[in-house]
């Protein structure tokens, strides 16, 4: 067995030429570009579900010996085909505009004094607001448009300040349930509607602190590329929402520098071969 599959290594080798180097290469880009964009989303569980289904499937209709179930697997395939971009229609879309917001990505690395001076104040509000447990939800506009979600608050425009925010999710007042978004370097807009997170994901937490400001965190954070700051109101524990994940429990003295990691040129400092190690080691898992 050893000899043939040796003999067959060969073979292959000696065929092979420069043209053939560059097919292979094309080849592996185009599926670690695809498993890429497809990390931290629904979707890459459900690829290996159907790349599994895939393999099985062939397996049963090259058996001669099985008729029956032969016709009715590669009858069957077909129609699966067609239903994967129905089942995938949501991560089809993240994909997209994640391909969309490539061209932009160098301006993703403006980071300039005004924005480290408005992490400081978020950081310093949350800190007073997680003391006080008032609760709170505050937004990162980043390279995705927020001015369908600014549109359902309360235009404000105001100067990020401590004292702003922590009048905003003061208990019992107008804006208090809301979600405040910073956009342009001020206060765009507060007491706006957030889209409510629908993968699940809070809903194995077994925390009851988990509630509808996280989830709308988590929300905005699984449709933009924003970056929310939620304000738990019954623990004032602090977590953050981005990329469709939610980091729970980020300490007040990590805050800053998670935050300024978001809007600085290093954001996307790792080189390829990490990413690629870090993909298919979540691949495999």
């Amino acid at each position: 067995m050893t000899n043939i599959l040796w003999n067959y290594l060969l073979f292959v080798f000696q065929r092979a030429n420069w043209l053939s180097v560059i097919d292979i290469l094309l080849v592996a880009t185009v599926v670690f570009l695809v498993l890429y964009l497809l990390r931290d989303t629904k979707a890459l569980v459900l690829l290996r579900g159907v790349l599994f289904l895939i393999v099985i499937i062939s397996l049963l209709s090259s058996l001669r010996v099985l008729p029956a179930s032969s016709w009715l697997v590669s009858n069957t395939l077909p129609t699966l085909l067609l239903a994967i971009p129905v089942i995938f229609a949501p991560e089809i879309r993240r994909v997209l505009e994640r391909i969309g917001r490539t061209g932009s990505i160098l301006a993703h690395g403006q980071y300039s004094s005004e924005m480290d001076r408005i992490i400081q104040q978020v950081v310093r509000a949350a800190r007073r607001i997680a003391e006080r447990k008032y609760g709170g939800l505050i937004v990162f506009s980043r390279l995705d448009s927020l001015q369908a979600y600014i549109d359902t608050g309360v235009i404000l425009k105001a100067e990020v300040t401590p004292e702003t925010l922590i009048q905003i999710f003061y208990p019992k007042t107008p804006l208090h349930d809301g979600a405040v978004i910073l956009a342009n370097e001020v206060i765009a807009a507060a007491g706006c509607v957030l889209p409510l997170s629908a993968s699940g994901v809070l809903e194995e937490s077994p925390e009851r602190s988990m509630g509808l400001r996280h989830r709308a965190a988590l929300g905005i954070a699984e449709e933009t590329d924003a970056v929310a700051v939620v304000i738990s109101e019954e623990t004032g524990i602090v977590s953050l929402a981005y990329e469709g994940k939610l980091d729970k429990y980020v300490p007040l003295d990590e805050l800053q520098a998670k935050l300024a990691g978001f809007f600085l040129p290093e954001e996307d400092h790792r080189s390829l071969l990490s990413r690629l190690v870090t993909l298919f080691q979540g691949f495999v898992e």
